[in-house]
C-alpha cells in the first residue's frame, strides 16, 4: 500500500500580492494613470475638488435641507408628477411623436378638428385641460400668496 504524500500548503500573504500588483501598476496602466492624473489637475483648476471638499465636509447640512425639502407638499406632488408623466410618456408609440416629413402635406383645419371629435382625442383634450387648470390653479393661489405676504404687517 503507497504512503499518502504530506500536503502542506504555503501560507499566502494577501500583502506580497497587492505590493507585487502596485509595482507592476505603473507599467501595466501607463496610459490610464496620465489621463487620470489630468482629469485630477483639471479638476483641480477648476475648482472641482475644492466643491467636493466643502460638500463632504458639510454632507450633514447638505442632506439636512435635502430631507427638508423633500417632506414638503409641493416636492412629494413633483415626485409623483413626473412618474406619472414617464408612466404616460412610455404609453405613447414612437411613431406618433415622429415628425411628418417636409414633403407631406399639412392636415387641414377640418382634419384636426375630426381627430379632436374622436374619443381619443377628447380623452387628450380633457386630460391637457386639466393640467391647464391645475398650473392656473397653481399660479392663482402663489399671486395670492405673494399679495398677502406684500400686505402683512412686518415685524
Amino acid at each position: 500500500m503507497a504512503n499518502p504524500i504530506a500536503f502542506q500548503p504555503k501560507p499566502i500573504d494577501p500583502r506580497f500580492e497587492l505590493e507585487r500588483r502596485l509595482k507592476a501598476a505603473p507599467v501595466e496602466h501607463a496610459e490610464s494613470l496620465l489621463v487620470a492624473f489630468d482629469l485630477l489637475e483639471e479638476a483641480h483648476n477648476q475648482g472641482i475638488l475644492d466643491l467636493l471638499h466643502g460638500a463632504v465636509g458639510s454632507k450633514d447640512a447638505i442632506l439636512g435641507k435635502l430631507a427638508e425639502y423633500a417632506r414638503q407638499p409641493e416636492s412629494v406632488n413633483a415626485v409623483r408628477n413626473l412618474l406619472i408623466l414617464a408612466k404616460l410618456l412610455g404609453s405613447v408609440e414612437p411613431e406618433a411623436l415622429k415628425p411628418a416629413p417636409s414633403t407631406e402635406k399639412a392636415p387641414s383645419l377640418w382634419r384636426i378638428f375630426q381627430s379632436m371629435r374622436s374619443e381619443d382625442g377628447r380623452r387628450g383634450l380633457a386630460r391637457v385641460t386639466a393640467i391647464l387648470t391645475a398650473f392656473g390653479r397653481a399660479e392663482g393661489f402663489q399671486q395670492t400668496n405673494r399679495a398677502q405676504r406684500a400686505t402683512a404687517p412686518k415685524d
